[in-house]
């Protein structure tokens, strides 16, 4: 039955009737929507291992949000995933209490309040009477609480917070640098490893990964100019890609070119290493092409667009029904073949023969702590524990497109993980067990000449602080 409010009442967002010639009872001031936005998706993401890429759209369209809104929202969100480890410290050192004993609907919020008071300009009364009233929201006989823990916070800055809680660089540079840039011991150490070593490097690498990052477009070949792209959306060609345009803002599902497929949302990283494989130079036949995990689909509409101008074919394999449906739409109109099934059976499956392919791109499912600027809430599930079974499935992967390429054709690995154990590793031990004559192409002349930051050789690791690119690694290979 519908309810309608009483003469001269008006209704408030907790649903209690206010007299306008004088409360009936004391009633809370509206809920601010963007705050409360941000909290329904931060709480989205910890209570129901949501993405927040995926639910927080679906919030803001349900709030009715836009604009300067929505985009306060999206910070407050993005922002509180991405500095989460810092922010929980801090709360538990004004708390005097474990993060983890505090009840989650009145963490969540304190998250988000921290997160204003330490990380944006909004006024600190601002940020804590704002915070307070969205715990009284979600978590009654918590706001008292939460403005003393909020109030605390308040009386250092970010850098003070970090100088009394980190350990000292000088004796443990991996604790430091972990809690001053809100990631993961076990990933700090993966991500010096992988750099070499270097402590300022790493620094500079957390640090970006903490920044907002850009939306890139990929201009389909053929199909649309990147400048005309460019001139279309307000925005500006890539720095590398010769496909990459860099969005100013805005949703880019909204863009013509995307919505009628001459267009698509992808990271300039991801393009380089497609790309890469593509026009890597080949003797014999070159029209028969494989992408052997194609799912969700945006590597397979590029590979099919330059498939579509130089006179080949696709075959794009994704073993998850739904992702391979994604991958249906993607490459529309395009000289593509989709298949859903597993892309280790090559050799046991007619449509997947051995031999067969000149091209074989494997995009190999990985930790993607390379795109943690782009899915902050991955540095937080991902454990060292779920390395093995996927450097396991790496390595079958790898060995099947070895298996289906011939003799002469080329295989490019590629994975969204600089850890040295996805890449290296993976691919060293791929190769050895294939039981093929396996020799490496060096990857960096497949890359755009003047690119800075490829390494000596013959693999490529692309890196958020040097390229602006989610840090994407490439190997090459050429079966004899």
């Amino acid at each position: 039955m519908r309810v309608t409010a009483p003469e001269g009442t008006r209704p408030t967002r907790s649903g209690s009737w206010a007299d306008r010639g004088g409360d009936r009872r004391p009633v809370r001031p509206p809920m601010d929507r963007p705050r409360r936005a941000a909290y329904e998706a931060v709480a989205a993401v910890h209570r129901d291992d949501a993405f927040a890429n995926l639910v927080l759209p679906i919030i803001l369209r349900e709030e009715g949000l836009y604009g300067r809104d929505a985009a306060f929202a999206t910070e407050l969100t993005y922002g509180t995933l991405r500095h989460l480890g810092t922010l929980d410290a801090i709360l538990s050192d004004a708390s005097g209490r474990d993060v983890a004993r505090i009840d989650p609907p009145a963490r969540d919020a304190l998250r988000i309040g921290a997160y204003q008071l330490l990380h944006t300009r909004v006024p600190p009364h601002a940020a804590v009477s704002s915070t307070v009233d969205l715990v009284r929201s979600v978590a009654p006989g918590a706001a008292g609480f939460a403005n003393a823990v909020l109030r605390e916070v308040s009386t250092r800055d970010i850098d003070a917070w970090v100088a009394k809680l980190a350990p000292p660089m000088e004796t443990d540079p991996v604790g430091h640098l972990a809690l001053a840039y809100s990631h993961p011991q076990w990933i700090v150490r993966a991500f010096s490893e992988a750099l070499g070593g270097d402590l300022g490097e790493t620094a500079r690498l957390l640090i970006e990964d903490n920044e907002r990052p850009p939306v890139h477009l990929c201009a389909r070949p053929g199909l649309i100019d990147p400048v005309e792209l460019a001139d279309e959306v307000g925005g500006a060609p890539g720095a590398f890609s010769p496909y990459a345009v860099y969005l100013p803002g805005g949703s880019p599902g909204d863009i013509p070119a995307v919505v009628d497929g001459r267009a698509h949302v992808q990271d300039e990283g991801s393009q380089l290493v497609a790309t890469a494989l593509a026009d890597a130079p080949l003797d014999g036949p070159d029209g028969r092409w494989l992408d052997l995990c194609a799912g969700p689909g945006g590597k397979a509409g590029l590979l099919g667009a330059l498939a579509a101008q130089r006179g080949a074919r696709l075959t794009a394999v994704e073993v998850a029904e739904h992702r391979a449906r994604l991958v249906s739409l993607a490459t529309r109109d395009l000289p593509v073949t989709v298949l859903t099934m597993d892309g280790r059976e090559v050799g046991g499956d007619p449509k997947l023969p051995e031999g067969h392919f000149d091209r074989v791109l494997v995009d190999a499912p990985c930790t993607g702590l390379g795109s943690l600027r782009r899915r902050p809430e991955s540095r937080w599930r991902r454990q060292p524990s779920d390395l093995p079974p996927l450097t396991r499935l790496q390595r079958e992967l790898l060995g099947a497109a070895l298996r289906a390429v011939r003799p002469g054709g080329l295989v490019a690995y590629v994975t969204c993980s600089p850890h040295t154990v996805e890449t290296h590793v993976t691919v060293t031990e791929a190769a050895r067990r294939s039981g093929a004559t396996v020799d490496f192409v060096d990857a960096r002349p497949l890359l755009p000449a003047g690119m800075p930051g490829l390494g000596d050789g013959p693999t490529v690791q692309l890196w958020p602080h040097r390229h602006g690119t989610d840090a994407m690694f490439l190997a090459v290979l050429r079966k004899g």
